[in-house]
C-alpha cells in the first residue's frame, strides 16, 4: 500500500486514510431537523392544555401555581415551561413565568387574533398525515384524507377543530392583506373580486385600509354564510358582499370587478385548472383591470425559499394535485391567459412571499391557444 510522510510525527500515514474532514462540518443541523417536530409538539401541548389562556388570566406566577391551575405533576409542568420559555413563548423572571408577547396577542383564547385554531387544527388532522409522508410521496395521493371515500379533507375533520381552522386562517390572511396593502396600492381600483375568499380577510383589511373601494368574496354557500356573519360582526356589511357559486364550475366569475385576488388558491389545484382559473379572470376583468396572484412562490431553480417548498409538499399531504408553483411558471400562465405588464411585488407575511400582478390591458386579447 502506497504511503506518505507525516514529517511532525516522522511516521508513515496509509494513504487510504484520506483528508481531515472540514471541522465546519456538523451534525447539529441534521439533529435540528431530525427533532423539529419536538417544538411542536410543545406548542401543541401548551395550546391544548390552556396554558398561554391561564396565564394571561393569572398574569406573573410561579411553576407550582400553573400546575396546579392546569391539574398537572409538578415534574411535567417544569419541563413543559422550561421549553416554552426557551422557545419564547413565555418569559421567566425571579422564578415566575408570564407570557411573552407573541403568546399573549395570538395564543390566549378569545383574543382577536386567536391563532391556536390553527394549532390545533395542525396537531390533529395536519401532523398524523405528515406522519404518513413517505406513503405520500409512494402514493401520489394525500394521507390526511381518503379520495376514494371523501370529497375533501375538511369532512373528516371535527367541526369544532375546524370552526378554530377558519378563525386562525382569517387571522394568517389579515396580516397577509396588511403586507399585500403595504405592497401594492389599490387606490386605482374600485371593487375587488376575492376568489376563494373564505371568510373575506383580504377584502376586511383591503376596504379598511381604502374606505372607497368595495369587495365581493366569491366561495360556497356554507363558507359565504360565515363570511356575511364576520363581515357584519366588523361593520362592514356595506362595502363587503358574497357571491355564491364554485369558482371551479363552468360559470363564469362575476363581472363588476377591475380587481380579482387569488390568494392561496392556485397552490391547492393542478396547473391545468389553474391555468382554466386565470382565463376565468381574464374574461370576467374590463380593460385596465388586474388580477393579483398572492403565494408562497417556488424560486425559478426550485432550490427554495424554504416555506415555499415545505407549502408545496404539504400540498401532497393535503389534496389530490396541488402544488406550488414557481414565478416563471405563474408568469407563462399569466401571459397565456391574455394577461400583460406582469410585474412581482414581495410580501413578508407567513402566508405569502409574492403577489404578481397582471393586467388585461387593450393588447390583451384572451387565451393564446
Amino acid at each position: 500500500m502506497h504511503q506518505t510522510m507525516d514529517k511532525a510525527a516522522n511516521r508513515p500515514v496509509p494513504a487510504s486514510a484520506g483528508p481531515a474532514e472540514p471541522e465546519s462540518v456538523t451534525p447539529v443541523p441534521l439533529m435540528e431537523l431530525t427533532t423539529g417536530f419536538w417544538r411542536f409538539k410543545v406548542l401543541a401541548a401548551g395550546v391544548d392544555l390552556g396554558l398561554f389562556s391561564v396565564l394571561s388570566r393569572r398574569g406573573t406566577v410561579d411553576a407550582r401555581t400553573i400546575a396546579a391551575e392546569l391539574g398537572l405533576h409538578p415534574r411535567p409542568a417544569r419541563m413543559l415551561l422550561a421549553c416554552c420559555t426557551a422557545l419564547g413563548l413565555l418569559t421567566r423572571e425571579g422564578g415566575l413565568y408570564r407570557n411573552a408577547p407573541i403568546a399573549e396577542e395570538f395564543l390566549v383564547e378569545g383574543r382577536p387574533h386567536y391563532f391556536g385554531g390553527f394549532v390545533r387544527y395542525s396537531d390533529r388532522h395536519g401532523y398524523p398525515g405528515w406522519g404518513r409522508l413517505q406513503e405520500a410521496i409512494r402514493d401520489n395521493r394525500p394521507t390526511t384524507w381518503d379520495p376514494d371515500l371523501q370529497q375533501s379533507a375538511f369532512v373528516t375533520t371535527d367541526p369544532e377543530i375546524l370552526e378554530g381552522f377558519w378563525e386562525a386562517m382569517f387571522t394568517l390572511s389579515s396580516f397577509t392583506a396588511r403586507a399585500l396593502a403595504d405592497a401594492h396600492d389599490f387606490a386605482a381600483y374600485s371593487r375587488l373580486l376575492d376568489v376563494g375568499g373564505g371568510t373575506g380577510a383580504f377584502p376586511v383589511g383591503l376596504c379598511r385600509r381604502h374606505p372607497h373601494l368595495g369587495a365581493t368574496v366569491l366561495d360556497l354557500p356554507h363558507i359565504t354564510a360565515m363570511t356575511r356573519e364576520k363581515v357584519a360582526a366588523l361593520g362592514l356589511t356595506g362595502a363587503i358582499g358574497t357571491h355564491d357559486g364554485d369558482f371551479l364550475s363552468e360559470e363564469p366569475l362575476p363581472s363588476g370587478h377591475d380587481v380579482i385576488l387569488l390568494s392561496m388558491i392556485l397552490h391547492d389545484w393542478d396547473e391545468a385548472t389553474g391555468r382554466r382559473l386565470l382565463e376565468k379572470c381574464h374574461a370576467a376583468l374590463p380593460e385596465g383591470g388586474a388580477v393579483i396572484i398572492c403565494e408562497l412562490v417556488l424560486d425559478d431553480d426550485e432550490t427554495g425559499p424554504a416555506p415555499a417548498a415545505l407549502m408545496g409538499l404539504n400540498m401532497l399531504v393535503e389534496t389530490r394535485s396541488g402544488h406550488n408553483y414557481t414565478y416563471g411558471e405563474y408568469r407563462r400562465w399569466l401571459t397565456d391567459a391574455g394577461f400583460t405588464d406582469i410585474s412581482v411585488a414581495p410580501l413578508d407575511a407567513a402566508g405569502a412571499n409574492a403577489a404578481l400582478i397582471a393586467r388585461r390591458t387593450s393588447a390583451s386579447e384572451g387565451p393564446s391557444r
